[in-house]
């Protein structure tokens, strides 16, 4: 067993009677059957040691493994764990969202099945949030296997984004109702931190420990991850900064690309009549270029018009109002 926190105790003894009732411990879970009777012992038992109340939601995310039907088994009459089930694997951003629609709870802690932090650290994230952050990430310490590639897509990240924290890709906790204002595509969990960020929600970090994997496997592995990751990242960035505006993007590129072919029309024209000769490669450079920047106007100008059209679906979603919030009985089974 892991040591837990020496700051845990001194924070759940500074937790409201409304903050250990008024949270939801979210855990996605892929094939985590090695894991599950730990798992949930230990969340149980950091329950107990420091008073909490809240709602517990494990995610099975379409394992083959019989992950949900052991939790069922092992969570006994503990009737703080609801178990949702996804028929197909489909990833820790849906399986984010799902909790987020089967709670009503204000807040939410995001929980790897995996152990690589103890559950003793909750008590601290609910006592940054319960003073009044909207956002508290965890910054890993110590020697872990990722380590290398965790600070390179991290370092990558403070240079795309601007945001006031170091560790994107890790326990977090969160008011559920930022969920509500974001559009989470496949992956994008790991820049939740980021889009919430963005449209002026309080972001905070505290540190806390990396244990090495206990049992099973790591889904998060692999040249491809890092790939995806990468593309990921300059999609949300592209995202985040011309969403709203994408003619400054297109438009700047179109413009640039009929400005330069401008230039080297006037310089071929001076060498053909001004010089007596000419060189048909220029030509072609000329149309091209000309080429190329109408067609990024165009694309700019159709991208204005896409961007409007997602501008009025978003006030007309407002305007309807808050989703509903119905939690669902243990084991129902969704999307």
């Amino acid at each position: 067993m892991s040591t837990p926190h020496p700051d845990a105790a001194r924070a759940a003894g500074e937790l409201t009677d409304r903050t250990r009732r008024d949270f939801c411990l979210l855990i996605p879970a892929y094939n985590e059957a090695e894991m599950i009777p730990e798992l949930l012992r230990e969340v149980r038992e950091a329950f107990q040691r420091y008073r909490l109340d809240g709602q517990v939601i494990l995610v099975d995310d379409g394992s083959t493994d019989g992950t949900g039907d052991l939790a069922r088994k092992e969570a006994g009459d503990w009737s703080n764990l609801s178990i949702l089930r996804h028929r197909a694997n489909q990833g820790k951003t849906e399986a984010m969202l799902t909790g987020a629609l089967h709670t009503d709870r204000t807040w939410m802690v995001l929980f790897d099945a995996d152990l690589q932090h103890l559950p003793d650290e909750i008590p601290r994230f609910l006592e940054q949030l319960q003073e009044g952050w909207d956002v508290v990430t965890g910054r890993k310490v110590g020697a872990y296997e990722k380590r290398g590639v965790s600070r390179i897509y991290n370092w990558l990240s403070r240079r795309v984004f601007d945001v006031p924290v170091s560790d994107l890709n890790s326990m977090k906790a969160f008011r559920t109702e930022i969920l509500d204002g974001l559009h989470l595509r496949h992956d994008w969990h790991r820049f939740f931190v980021v889009m919430a960020h963005t449209r002026g929600w309080t972001v905070t970090e505290l540190d806390i420990a990396l244990y090495p994997r206990r049992a099973g496997t790591s889904k998060f592995t692999g040249p491809w991850r890092i790939l995806v990751g990468v593309l990921d990242l300059l999609s949300v960035g592209f995202l985040l900064r011309f969403s709203r505006k994408p003619l400054l993007f297109f438009g700047s590129l179109g413009a640039a690309l009929l400005a330069a072919g401008t230039l080297v029309g006037l310089a071929a024209l001076y060498v053909r009549f001004g010089l007596g000769f000419g060189f048909r490669p220029v030509l072609y450079l000329v149309i091209l270029l000309v080429t190329l920047g109408a067609l990024l106007l165009g694309v700019g100008f159709l991208a204005e018009l896409v961007a409007q059209l997602r501008e009025e679906v978003d006030a007309l979603r407002k305007r309807i109002g808050d989703r509903g919030r119905t939690p669902l009985e243990g084991g129902e089974e969704t999307r």
